[in-house]
């Protein structure tokens, strides 16, 4: 543990490696269709508890996530998805201007060079595009929202 999040100490927390790790472990969370997540580190504990599965989990096609799933057969599911990631910092649009239909729904099939999505950054509308063929199976982030760079947007199924 670094010293600047150890009990005690003169420093203050890192509070923005803090939340990279509070997200991380929300799209664990949403991968493995999990409802609680507990996780204690020293003097740190973090309990995620979601009420119910998010629209996005829901609309999932019946291979994608089901409950009698072991975690390796999970993981298998998942590795064979490929995730669309945010190539900068900004913010996330899944439509092409206010009130317009979104780019691509869950259960969609997009073809290589699509647009899929756009990030504004620094009043720039950057697209953002599929590589490959396949089937958006889960949308992780809502429209307008704040994205990082890497952060997952979206799981293509491949074709």
């Amino acid at each position: 543990m670094s010293e600047e999040a150890r009990p005690g100490s003169s420093r203050a927390p890192d509070y923005g490696a803090l939340t990279r790790t509070v997200r991380e472990l929300i799209e664990v969370m949403r991968a493995a269709g999990l409802q609680r997540l507990e996780v204690s580190h020293g003097d740190l504990r973090i309990v995620l508890e979601s009420a119910a599965l998010s629209a996005a989990a829901t609309l999932l096609p019946p291979a994608a996530v089901s409950p009698g799933r072991t975690a390796e057969q999970h993981t298998a599911a998942l590795e064979q998805l490929e995730t669309i990631t945010a190539p900068m910092v900004g913010t996330f649009y899944a439509a092409p201007r206010p009130g317009a239909e979104p780019f691509v729904r869950v259960g969609d099939r997009v073809e290589p060079g699509q647009v899929v999505a756009i990030i504004e950054a620094m009043k720039v509308m950057n697209e953002i595009v599929a590589e490959r063929a396949g089937t958006i199976v889960e949308i992780l982030v809502e429209n307008g929202q704040p994205v990082e760079y890497g952060q997952p947007l979206m799981r293509l199924r491949p074709d």
